[in-house]
């Protein structure tokens, strides 16, 4: 039969244990809604940037926006290539 001692010690131990758990599981269940707190934000973030630029595109002038052919006027635009402009600006004056 074990003694007193050896019992107390084996009950605070599993004591510990379970409150390390309950502990480690609330950890980790906190660190996993605050990826998806931060995942979903990002998502939305994307989408109003994507509608902004939708928006921006829809309502263009037509100065800006490609005339003819595939040449970008617009300076601002991600794709503005400027030896093409240039290239095409120099046929349009000939």
């Amino acid at each position: 039969m074990a003694s007193t001692g050896v019992n107390v010690l084996r009950w605070s131990a599993l004591g510990a244990g379970v409150v390390y758990g309950i502990y480690h599981q609330a950890k980790l269940s906190s660190a996993a809604k605050l990826a998806a707190i931060d995942r979903d934000y990002e998502h939305k973030q994307k989408l109003i940037e994507q509608a902004k630029a939708a928006y921006v595109k829809k309502n263009l002038p037509a100065s800006k926006k490609t005339e003819g052919g595939d040449i970008i006027r617009d300076p601002e635009d991600s794709r503005f290539d400027l030896e093409a402009y240039l290239n095409s600006v120099a046929a349009e004056s000939k």
